[in-house]
């Protein structure tokens, strides 16, 4: 788990060059410009130095630019002492003359991007489709680690998130097809626990299925034009889909009540502007049953470039999905590591964690 750091308004580095530039400044004039004066006493106020040595200090400065009225009293309501504060309209006075600083130079607008064309984006989306389809056929056979935590909020209100468990599998990509083998829970070794009898909420499909049928013809999705977008320092082309029910293959099953259900969808996706590969997809379920127990599913699922056996491939990195029933909300976070070439040499790796253990888990809804 991640702990939020503290860190000093003022570090060590900063302290040091303050301490510097008091020893240069006590054995030389000094020649500095206004805006530099300013940063050296806020720095100054920041560390809580003496007033009478910051006042010292700045008796020996020569300013090449004026030193304004406004900048000393913000100086002093940052906290300068009094002999500072005395010092710099010292400061001021002898600057009056001076030509004040020229503002900085504005900074350039930002570049609009503007949609494409609507002959181009067909262009792009058929791209983009006919990489989507060939998706799964251009991945090679491999195995990679899947880490998952699921979380629970028992009240549904998104605000008392509690850990129910963390999974680890051996997922095998082997002849188009995906496996899972649980090879941890809680941190603990188990032998005989299949994916799909792990109960609560859990998801498969992320490395081609989801993707393809999104894109499959004859489910014949409706595509518009959504925005552009950065991720990972790259240009995105987004665009927004419908899946209707009635096209739909997308099934929730609920442990439970042993119910499954075809759901309809909607959500988005980014593809790269120059390779045209998917590098992340949203989904958001619709037209659920008013009488079924899962209210909602929606899944967050992001790519990357990754290589295996010294080729690069686009493979997911980690996906969210987020379920409610009628109690509870869940939220599964997982991450997929040490991608490697399957074979017959392939060796079961775990993942080490120094994550806080988990909580007690709570029954939980389960989406598939």
């Amino acid at each position: 788990m991640l702990r939020p750091r503290h860190f000093s308004a003022c570090p060590a580095a900063l302290r040091l060059a303050l301490v510097l530039a008091f020893a240069a400044l006590a054995h030389a004039q000094a020649t500095l410009s206004a805006a530099q004066v300013a940063g050296f006493v806020k720095s100054a106020i920041q560390q809580k130095n003496d007033d009478r040595k910051v006042a010292e200090y700045l008796h020996k400065i020569t300013l090449v630019d004026k030193l304004e009225a406004r900048t000393v009293e913000e100086l002093r309501g940052l906290g300068a002492g009094p002999r500072t504060v005395a010092a710099l309209r010292e400061l001021m006075e002898a600057s009056a003359n001076l030509s004040a600083a020229a503002p900085p130079a504005p900074k350039p607008p930002p570049a609009v991007l503007t949609p494409p064309e609507p002959e181009d984006q067909k262009k792009i989306l058929a791209e983009i489709t006919e990489n989507a389809l060939n998706y799964s056929e251009s991945l090679p056979n491999y195995i990679c680690t899947q880490v998952t935590q699921r979380n629970v909020d028992s009240s549904g209100t998104g605000n008392h998130w509690q850990v129910a468990d963390r999974i680890q599998e051996q997922l095998t990509y082997f002849d188009h097809k995906e496996s899972y083998k649980v090879l941890m829970v809680n941190d603990k070794m188990v032998s005989n626990t299949d994916h799909d009898r792990l109960g609560g909420a859990r998801s498969s499909g992320e490395f081609g299925t989801t993707l393809y049928e999104i894109f499959d013809p004859q489910t014949q999705a409706e595509f518009r034009w959504e925005r552009w977008a950065t991720l990972d320092a790259h240009r995105m082309y987004v665009f927004a889909y419908h899946v209707p029910q009635s096209r739909s293959r997308y099934s929730i099953f609920h442990d439970p009540s042993q119910r499954k259900i075809i759901a309809g969808y909607h959500g988005l996706i980014y593809a790269d502007r120059d390779s045209k590969m998917v590098m992340r997809v949203t989904l958001e379920c619709e037209e659920i049953p008013a009488d079924f127990p899962i209210k909602d599913v929606k899944i967050d699922l992001w790519y990357q470039v990754t290589k295996i056996a010294d080729q690069e491939f686009v493979l997911p990195r980690r996906y969210e999905l987020t379920s409610r029933d009628e109690r509870a909300l869940v939220r599964n976070e997982a991450e997929f590591r040490l991608y490697r070439k399957f074979g017959a040499d392939a060796t079961i790796t775990f993942d080490s964690s120094d994550d806080d253990a988990p909580a007690k888990k709570n029954e939980e809804p389960a989406v598939k």
